[in-house]
């Protein structure tokens, strides 16, 4: 189990999204659920434990500068949590702001799995 959604918190890799969760590791059992496993992780993300963390840059920032840590994760969740429709608009928009057809982007946006540098290669590639 790891994020694939970037997210800052000391317990989970800002580069991985690996979860330091003792369950996932040396604590787990067959006889372990999936609920049990989210609720523990629900409890990490709200508990977060900087003593035993999987990033020790994030860790730092929060038990040193929490302000920053606050405005760090703030922004991480505003940039990396949003809306895949939220996201797919924002590519098209810009994609057409270089001066490609709307029809042209999407196309290219669907057919490279949103991948928002390939689609650009694609429109390139078959103008």
């Amino acid at each position: 189990m790891k994020f694939d959604t970037k997210i800052w918190h000391p317990n989970i890799s800002s580069q991985t999204g690996a979860i330091c969760l003792d369950i996932l590791k040396d604590e787990w059992s067959p006889a372990l659920t999936i609920r049990t496993a989210l609720l523990s992780l629900q409890a990490l993300l709200c508990n977060p434990e900087p003593d035993d963390p999987q990033d020790a840059v994030v860790a730092s920032q929060y038990k040193n500068h929490r302000e920053l840590f606050n405005q760090t994760a703030r922004s991480w969740t505003q940039e990396h949590a949003k809306d895949p429709q939220v996201i797919y608009e924002e590519k098209v928009k810009r994609l057409c702001e270089m001066g490609f057809d709307e029809k042209n982007v999407r196309k290219a946006l669907d057919e490279c799995a949103m991948d928002e540098a390939a689609a650009l290669n694609y429109i390139l590639s078959t103008t």
